[in-house]
């Protein structure tokens, strides 16, 4: 009688773990086919588990590797402190960071998920408070005609160190300068507007500091094309609005690319829609225009511009010290363009300088400030490839 009953156990032990292993197959292939049979915008991909991973912190990684492998605890700074499981595996279902409140406010107060980002290199003063606004104005308030006033030329500033006449690039252009947002204007030069957001004008704008910027960057032998393409007028054209500017340009940008195969540099010149206060310092008794670096963080190459920024940022700092308000977070995510058409070029770079209050003498004297420091950067990465 116990052998029969070892045997009908034994025998519903089996049935058991056949129905459950036949069971795990047909779940299997389920999945399979509903994972391939889906919308692909509701699929799982690399970017949704990437994004699911971007939530938890990088020590988390670290420790739960070090369980398996003793060598990436050596990784891990001595101070640290072993992450809470609970709390990855929060962040991952909500999105919100225990320790961190700006991960909540930014999904609940419109306009605050800007700040929800790391300042890549904060210059003198910078902060959260204070980064970067681009303005979006009406397309027909750009266009409007507007008085300008501007004085007599500004002479160029002096620099300290002799330029080099054996340096040069010949009759390569090997810099490619151009203005998305080609009528952002300045208050200063408008006597009639006191709004920032229709600081626009279609002579006396951001192209001035492009012109003076490429003129400084010749007389220190390097070739220079200024791109002259009116982008406002594109978009009128074409009846869009203005967020789509960088959108609107970008085949201009292709162009000139597939015509001038010398070029190793892009630039595109802005200029903020902060006020003086953020905008604005003083060097040595003079005032300047600051600087701010613009990368987009929504393409794959963006370390590579993030490289060649931060390399310029370093060098304006010695020569300049608090002209740069840093390189700032990788833009990506709703709200902002994300990629600003350097994806075309890995030494593609935005460079926002000055401020609506800014006026032409402060905005050319950073502009050669920023020739010099270009100029310097780019001699020494000359001289380096050649060696």
């Amino acid at each position: 009688m116990l052998d029969d009953n070892n045997r009908n156990r034994q025998a519903f032990l089996y049935v058991k773990k056949s129905i459950l292993y036949v069971s795990s197959v047909l779940v299997l292939f389920s999945l399979i086919g509903l994972f391939t049979s889906i919308s692909p915008a509701l699929r799982l991909s690399s970017h949704t588990l990437t994004d699911w991973t971007n939530e938890i912190e990088s020590s988390t990684f670290m420790y739960l590797l070090g369980m398996e492998n003793r060598a990436f605890k050596e990784a891990i700074p001595p101070d640290s402190e072993i992450p809470d499981i609970s709390s990855a595996l929060f962040q991952v279902a909500t999105s919100i960071k225990p320790d961190d409140p700006r991960s909540l406010l930014g999904n609940e107060l419109p306009g605050f998920s800007i700040f929800d980002s790391k300042i890549f290199i904060a210059g003198e003063g910078t902060d959260y408070t204070n980064l970067p606004v681009e303005s979006s104005p009406p397309l027909k308030e750009v266009l409007k005609d507007r008085e300008a006033v501007v004085e007599e030329e500004i002479d160029p500033i002096e620099s300290n160190e002799q330029p080099n006449d054996s340096l040069t690039t010949g009759d390569k252009n090997v810099v490619f300068i151009y203005n998305t947002h080609n009528y952002e204007s300045f208050l200063p030069h408008l006597p009639d507007v006191t709004n920032p957001d229709l600081a626009q004008h279609s002579e006396v704008n951001v192209t001035n500091v492009s012109d003076r910027l490429a003129q400084g960057l010749r007389n220190n032998g390097i070739g220079t094309t200024v791109d002259k393409t009116d982008t406002m007028q594109i978009l009128n054209e074409k009846g869009l609005d203005y967020p789509h500017s960088y959108a609107a340009i970008r085949e201009n940008v292709q162009e000139a690319f597939a015509t001038n195969k010398d070029i190793q540099y892009v630039i595109d010149i802005h200029r903020d829609s902060l006020r003086r206060d953020a905008t604005t310092i003083d060097i040595n008794g003079v005032s300047y225009a600051r600087v701010a670096f613009v990368i987009g963080g929504e393409h794959k190459g963006y370390e590579k511009n993030l490289e060649l920024a931060s390399k310029l940022y370093k060098l304006m700092q010695e020569k300049y010290p608090g002209l740069s308000r840093g390189v700032l977070p990788p833009k990506k995510g709703p709200g902002t363009n994300g990629v600003f058409n350097q994806d075309l070029h890995e030494n593609a770079l935005l460079i926002e300088i000055g401020g609506v209050d800014n006026n032409m003498e402060e905005l050319y004297r950073t502009a050669d400030a920023l020739a010099e420091v270009f100029s310097e950067f780019y001699w020494e990465a000359e001289k380096v490839n050649s060696d």
